[in-house]
């Protein structure tokens, strides 16, 4: 589109992350615009899950968070050997919920990025009912293979959107600007923009 940027129509299926079970198909518009701005994103899905037992997933995984005694921490997620043990999976499962939310953001035409592994991982204990933790993860960015570190504040309550804050610099530790708030489902993380943490 002369002036804007490259437009794409895609048709895609979607699978549920954990399980491989199929989740929908969906139509999406992506608008790359010219200048250096997230993708402008239109999609519309049809899910074969139903929004209910999404719910009690959710609650589920929220409830296995809760009912700890004390707070949850980790390193190297998954390990070297692709392992990630049991009583990690919750704290895995939002960590690629949130991430997903600053891939969004620093994706271009060029250049995308999967979460490599969680470096580590400390949950907030907090008075009211929902769950915060601090994450570092490590983002695997293609074609350049850089390993981008992203520090990553994270805040759920089942019912309500994810909250995400990051920040991130490559591994050369030279800082890039990072964005503020980040607020979406865990299901499908959308970016607000805010200020910096």
């Amino acid at each position: 589109i002369p002036e804007s940027g490259h437009k794409y129509y895609l048709q895609f299926s979607t699978e549920d992350y954990r399980t491989g079970e199929d989740a929908g198909n969906c139509l999406a518009t992506v608008l790359y615009p010219k200048k250096k701005s997230p993708p402008v994103v239109s999609i519309k899905c049809s899910h074969t899950k139903d929004q209910k037992e999404i719910q009690e997933e959710d609650k589920r995984l929220y409830q296995r968070i809760r009912h700890q005694s004390k707070p949850i921490t980790g390193n190297n997620i998954p390990d070297s050997y692709g392992n990630i043990e049991p009583a990690l999976e919750p704290v895995w499962a939002l960590a690629v919920a949130g991430s997903s939310s600053i891939m969004w953001e620093k994706s271009t035409e060029t250049l995308e990025y999967f979460l490599a592994q969680v470096k580590s991982v400390r949950q907030w204990m907090r008075k009211d009912d929902f769950t915060e933790f601090d994450y570092t993860v490590l983002l695997h960015e293609l074609p350049t293979q850089e390993i981008i570190s992203c520090h990553m504040r994270l805040t759920w309550l089942p019912g309500h959107p994810l909250k995400v804050k990051h920040f991130c610099a490559p591994e050369s530790h030279a800082v890039e600007e990072g964005s503020g708030a980040e607020s979406g489902s865990a299901a499908a993380p959308a970016a607000v923009k805010g200020e910096n943490f």
